[in-house]
């Protein structure tokens, strides 16, 4: 589901007070519980109207988003610390807090539908005190928030480690990457051309009171004026067309793969670029999409399957070369490296929060042990597109020029297009508004015989 840009139409009702609980436990289990709002969201949302999961995600996304302007707020209304099996009662004063700092929701229906929800939650003990912190937040909302802003964390949304990180490596560009990363994404289309043209489907758009425009740089793309369920999508669920962001659709079109070719897409999961490739090409490769994750995978399957494209799945560690896949040669390669992430924050809030500094070494280390291994497997002549969704230079360019430096076979493809930043190594993409994603793209060729 596509993130909400308006609240004030959310209820304050009992129905709207079990949302803004179930949004408590959610981002409880983020905070506490290290889990990403990928997988929260779906695991703990029972509701069924579709206007309280949109308004769970609406508050969990924004909280997410606003999280250390949001947690000094609460500390600076908070007497004392709640105790550790109160944490979730706290993600629920954040819910509250966000509502009245970044919402239309009015301000009497966000305090009235917060403090019910502690009784949702089994925590009607806690009433009286949401209901008093709210309130004083009401009163006090120009001194705290003036104070909460004077950190930088809360003036900016982002860690601090992060921020310095990108301030290093593109300072002329930091405060918009920033600034970006911290909105909504706008909602980009991939329409399945081996059934449909971007032309006619825009034309189903308009049938349906939806309004789209062509992706700069997309052969594919169709961004909408405005995000939407994919219910609301026509033909979605006959595989007329996949949501893709602009810069992953980049993808297909710098591998290049021809029809007849044996194509690996070595980190697939959940399939958005492996079924864009085989669109491509009409269908017509013999493509491998494997991927780690036995769970994830099923999502590969579901996505080939309502595109109604075909591909062989396999589970399987692209860090190691063991089972059938890695018995094959391939004339094309994707590695969609794990990485940071750090390009789709705007997309995946919980990444600032998850993600620690200390990731982007251990990261690095896996990127570079993938792309030893699978380049085993490309054919000479071949053409590996090593993939991220990252900013940082250390899992980009960094890892193309150390790669190069001790692969004797391997030289740099210039890439075409006029879409990204020219690094030392490969193009980047900056997230931006109405723009694609953060991602980095390096083509990489195998000298032949």
């Amino acid at each position: 589901m596509a993130e909400p840009h308006r609240t004030e139409a959310f209820p304050a009702t009992p129905v709207g007070s079990a949302a803004r609980a179930e949004a408590a436990l959610v981002i409880h289990s983020v905070r506490d519980g290290g889990r990403s709002l990928t997988d929260a969201l779906p695991a703990l949302v029972t509701l069924d109207d579709e206007r309280d999961r949109a308004l769970v995600q609406e508050l969990c996304y924004g909280v997410l988003r606003t999280l250390p302007r949001q947690e000094i707020l609460a500390r600076s209304l908070l007497h004392k610390p709640l105790k550790r099996e109160d944490r979730d009662l706290e993600a629920l004063i954040l819910v509250g807090l966000y509502q009245l700092t970044d919402t239309r929701v009015p301000p009497h229906a966000a305090v009235a539908a917060t403090v019910e929800a502690t009784r949702v939650m089994g925590k009607a003990w806690a009433a009286s005190l949401v209901n008093a912190l709210l309130r004083r937040f009401q009163r006090e909302r120009t001194q705290l928030l003036a104070r909460a802003d004077a950190a930088p964390e809360a003036r900016w949304l982002f860690p601090r480690w992060l921020l310095g990180r990108l301030q290093t490596a593109w300072p002329g560009h930091w405060r918009e990457i920033v600034a970006a990363s911290n909105a909504r994404a706008p909602m980009c289309l991939r329409v399945n051309r081996t059934r449909i043209t971007p032309a006619q489907y825009a034309q189903h758009l308009r049938a349906a009171g939806l309004r789209a425009h062509p992706t700069a740089n997309t052969s594919s793309g169709l961004t909408l004026d405005r995000p939407v369920s994919t219910t609301a999508l026509p033909g979605f669920s006959a595989g007329l067309i996949s949501v893709q962001d602009a810069g992953a659709q980049l993808a297909a079109d710098l591998l290049d793969a021809r029809p007849g070719d044996r194509v690996l897409d070595a980190c697939a999961a959940p399939g958005g670029k492996s079924a864009h490739v085989l669109e491509r090409a009409g269908g017509n490769l013999d493509l491998t999409a494997l991927d780690v994750d036995p769970v994830r995978l099923e999502r590969v399957r579901d996505n080939l399957h309502r595109l109604g494209l075909s591909a062989r799945v396999v589970q399987g560690d692209a860090a190691a070369l063991d089972g059938r896949w890695a018995q094959q040669r391939y004339d094309r390669i994707l590695l969609d490296a794990p990485c940071s992430a750090t390009g789709v924050i705007r997309r995946h809030p919980d990444v600032k929060w998850l993600r620690r500094e200390s990731d982007i070494p251990v990261l690095s280390a896996l990127q570079a042990r993938m792309l030893d291994a699978v380049w085993a497997l490309l054919d000479p002549g071949g053409i590996l597109l090593y993939a991220t969704c990252s900013l940082l230079p250390e899992e980009n360019e960094e890892q193309i020029r150390i790669f190069l430096e001790r692969r004797g076979d391997a030289h740099i493809r210039q890439l075409e297009g006029h879409w990204g930043l020219a690094r030392s190594f490969g193009l980047q993409t900056l997230p931006r508004e109405g723009g694609p994603d953060g991602f980095y793209y390096a083509a990489v060729a195998k000298q032949g015989p």
